[in-house]
């Protein structure tokens, strides 16, 4: 179990360079993580922590047109006593990206809509996760959600074409805003759009909500 020190308030930032698209990988055992687009770089980050050990590791490489960007929570880190830890990222809404975040315990709040998404994939852990998609998107993209013991909220453009999947775990799956048709959710829009998200969601236990409106 680790115990908290003073706490750490440190900013990491990444340069543009010429890859066509991104990587981005955020893995997370246990905090506070906000995501949101807007920044000038690749990406923005202040992190807070007051368990040295915990100190976020952030890595980017590039090979020809891709870049793979990660930002890590230590192995071994689940939590202990008075312990603070935040991640505020700030990512380039201009480069083509996926954005894949493997949580741990805590809450994540993860503002995408302003993105160039090409994927986004979500695995939760224990806590709370609110995926913002809202937003004007120039191409199709996928999203996977999978819930695990908690609470999920999906946020969707309405004037895009939405074609989602829900299985539940043991737990409640709530949609808002879109039709049900067979075994898929979907909006009128989906007919007739120039472009379409596609949405997965696997319930764990707990509740999830998608929400098109």
């Amino acid at each position: 179990m680790e115990r908290g020190g003073p706490t750490v308030d440190e900013s990491k930032s990444i340069d543009l360079d010429k890859s066509e698209m991104v990587r981005v990988e955020l893995k997370m055992g246990a905090g506070e993580l906000n995501v949101d687009g807007g920044s000038p770089k690749l990406m923005d980050a202040n992190f807070e922590y007051n368990v040295p050990s915990w100190k976020p590791v952030v890595r980017y490489n590039a090979s020809g047109f891709r870049g793979q960007l990660s930002v890590e929570q230590p192995g071994g880190s689940h939590g202990g006593s008075r312990v603070d830890y935040k991640w505020n990222l700030k990512l380039n809404d201009q480069v083509p990206m996926d954005v894949v975040a493997n949580l741990g315990a805590g809450e994540a709040r993860m503002n995408l809509g302003t993105l160039n998404l090409r994927s986004v994939e979500v695995n939760m852990g224990v806590g709370e996760a609110r995926v913002d998609l809202k937003g004007s998107p120039q191409r199709d993209y996928n999203v996977k959600v999978s819930g695990g013991i908690g609470h999920a909220m999906v946020y969707l453009p309405n004037d895009v074409g939405i074609v989602a999947t829900a299985h539940g775990g043991i737990g409640d799956i709530t949609v808002r805003g879109l039709e049900k048709r067979g075994d898929q959710y979907i909006n009128p829009a989906h007919e007739h759009a120039a472009v379409t998200i596609h949405l997965d969601v696997e319930g764990g236990i707990g509740q999830i909500e998608i929400i098109a409106n």
